[in-house]
């Protein structure tokens, strides 16, 4: 591992703090060294308080920060008098931890500081890195771990023994380093936890930092256990999207909520669930305690989602409630998912949440295996790891965590997605929690946000292969389907009937009518395994119940999609999937009505452009974000119970009343 500081970058961050942040987010920006929100940094800095006296706070990490993009804002100023006091207590519950560290800051709209404050708070040290490096845990999580360590550091660092984090491990810390420490430490080794290193500086700190990990890598690759060997076998192309949405639909129902499952199969990730030995390596525990949130003790083998849960079930109701109060159980859904066929499958009660649980899973694949060839991977035992799941703070975080979006779990997918009603849908359904699928012949879909819980994809929906494609991707990339959006169409030029061209004519019904079926017909297996029932919107046309001249082959192609639409409510009914009908009018912020056109049009009636755009019984503009926050919320429960239904968003049109 190589330093990344840069003397004249530092220079741009002035000051202590400044200093801080630049180094936090060097240590960031390695994800072998920190995931998600992971490892933790700390400065004491003596300032004036209010009353002009000195006061040395120390400014710690605080909750809901991440490394790589933290601010000064980022860190809570704590005062190290009365956090050097606590270390001195013989017992204090985490929850009366927290609470002296909130009413202890200095700043009241700071962040709730880390668990770890007091630990930083007993090193003498101006500046504390925590990271959970990958190549320390590697080496601490083997069968002789604590040998090794001290083999490769000698008496540069402090070693403590694994405990949870805490009153309690910052008491031991404060112990440890009191009767280890010498003039040759540079850090402090957590056994299946992490390591830390300090300095006078943040330069110092950072460096030093890096130095202990680069010693760990060296080590593992002197002992051949760095490089990992890539896979041999290629991933099974064959289509899954089936297959995934039953899984996810089981997924959901231990949960209890929709669910997401992404799919991975990448080389690495198929070498692991491919080797003879997963089933023996891949069910001791995570890298460290602290993945456990994120992925559960134990990943799945196979796809029995009922026997993984029944198993949950039975060992929290054999370990669980030791507490005086009885803690209510987590979901017993797995979070990692190892499937020969797929690889490594995914899952989190949203897109973020699912991609998170993969980075660090992919993190512990490498730790696993690197492990084992350096003597033999071994975790923590479960009743430790099962403990930190139902750590009180942990449980704290889950009932604080405020009510779920709308759609949270659940995906959509939104044809003609680059603009219009079409990118309107696809924004009032992020809003909502949803994964969203975006299609369109436009490549600029591929680009319209840089999220996880969105893909664009690049498709022609009158080339079945390619709607088929799409449909597989989404199953792959987010679980299955939930919510389907059918927006894209065409609306040619006018044209009288005794003119109109067979090849327009077909144009028209294969782009408004014959892709749109091909899509219900394909994407009916997955919406039927939706969690909370299949939802389906057509965005029709005014022109359905009120046809106009020179919009023959228009008209008919919309009037007959909506005709679909009516029949597949028949039918599907019984499948719980609602399929209903939107017939807007006068949607004038979409790429064909140009300021030109629009000119155009309002001249030919004798209007304003204005008074052209709102020419209906309300007098009111429609426009792509009212079309689009409806067709959302028809899927939503209030139209839980409505199907067939054909709403106009049209300001009220005198010739549809």
């Amino acid at each position: 591992m190589k330093s990344l500081w840069d003397d004249n970058a530092a220079a741009q961050f002035p000051g202590e703090l400044g200093l801080r942040v630049y180094s936090s987010r060097l240590l960031g920006r390695e994800t072998a060294l920190v995931l998600h929100g992971g490892g933790n940094t700390s400065v004491k800095i003596t300032e004036k308080n209010l009353l002009g006296a000195d006061e040395t706070l120390l400014y710690v990490k605080g909750s809901g920060w991440d490394l790589e993009h933290i601010e000064a804002a980022g860190f809570s100023p704590v005062r190290l008098d009365h956090l050097l006091k606590l270390a001195k207590l013989r017992q204090l519950s985490d929850p009366q931890m927290v609470n002296e560290l909130r009413t202890h800051m200095t700043r009241a709209t700071a962040p709730t500081p880390s668990v770890e404050a007091i630990l930083h708070a007993v090193l003498p040290y101006s500046y504390v890195d925590h990271t959970h490096a990958d190549a320390v845990v590697t080496v601490t999580n083997t069968t002789n771990g604590l040998e090794r360590i001290r083999e490769i550091y000698g008496d540069s660092v402090v070693i403590i023994p694994y405990i949870m984090p805490g009153f309690d491990l910052a008491r031991l810390c404060a112990e440890e380093y009191a009767r280890q420490a010498g003039p040759k430490t540079l850090g402090m080794v957590l056994l299946n936890h992490g390591i830390f290193s300090f300095g006078a500086t943040a330069k110092e700190s950072y460096e030093r930092m890096i130095d202990l990990v680069t010693r760990a890598e060296n080590y593992l690759a002197q002992h051949n256990a760095w490089a990992i060997p890539a896979a041999t076998e290629k991933s099974v192309m064959a289509p899954l999207r089936r297959e995934l949405a039953t899984l996810r639909r089981e997924l959901s129902a231990a949960a209890g909520s929709p669910m997401i499952l992404a799919m991975h199969d990448d080389a690495a990730s198929l070498a692991f669930v491919r080797r003879k030995d997963v089933v023996s390596i891949s069910q001791q525990g995570p890298a460290t305690p602290d993945h456990v949130i994120r992925t559960k003790r134990l990943p799945m083998l196979g796809r029995d989602v009922g026997a993984y849960a029944e198993a949950y079930k039975k060992y929290f109701n054999e370990h669980g409630p030791k507490a005086k109060e009885p803690k209510a159980m987590l979901d017993p859904a797995p979070r990692v998912i190892l499937d020969p066929e797929f690889g490594v499958a995914t899952a989190g009660r949203n897109a973020k949440d699912a991609a998170i649980a993969f980075d660090i899973y992919a993190h512990t694949m490498a730790i696993v295996d690197r492990g084992t060839r350096l003597g033999g991977y071994r975790a923590l035992p479960a009743q430790d790891l099962f403990d930190m799941e139902y750590w009180d703070l942990e449980q704290a975080k889950l009932k604080s965590g405020g009510k779920s979006p709308m759609f949270s779990g659940e995906i959509a997918l939104v044809t003609g997605a680059a603009s219009g009603i079409g990118k309107a849908c696809v924004d009032s359904l992020l809003a909502r929690g949803t994964a969203v699928v975006g299609l369109d012949i436009n490549a600029a879909i591929t680009s319209l946000y840089y999220r996880p819980d969105y893909l664009g994809l690049v498709c022609d929906v009158t080339d079945e292969k390619q709607l088929t494609d799409a449909l597989e991707k989404t199953a792959r990339t987010f679980g299955g389907l939930d919510m389907l959006i059918l927006n894209a169409g065409i609306f040619p030029a006018s044209c009288r009937i005794e003119v109109l061209a067979t090849a327009e004519w077909q144009k028209v019904m294969c782009i408004n009518l014959d892709a749109n079926f091909t899509l219900l017909r394909e994407a009916q297996p997955l919406l039927k395994l939706a969690p909370r029932g299949g939802r389906v919107v057509v965005i029709g046309s005014k022109n359905v119940s009120a046809p106009g001249p020179g919009a023959a082959a228009y008209s008919a192609s919309k009037a007959a999609l909506n005709q679909l639409a009516r029949v597949a409510a028949l039918e599907w009914g019984a499948d719980n999937i609602r399929i209903n009908s939107l017939h807007p009018n006068a949607v004038f912020d979409t790429g064909i009505w140009t300021d030109e056109v629009l000119a155009a049009r309002a001249k030919h009636y004798g209007l304003t452009v204005e008074q052209y755009k709102k020419n209906n019984v309300l007098k009111t503009e429609v426009t792509s974000r009212d079309v689009a926050e409806l067709a959302a919320e028809m899927c939503g429960p209030l139209f839980a119970k409505t199907t067939a239904a054909q709403v106009p968003v049209d300001g009220g049109n005198e010739r549809v009343i």
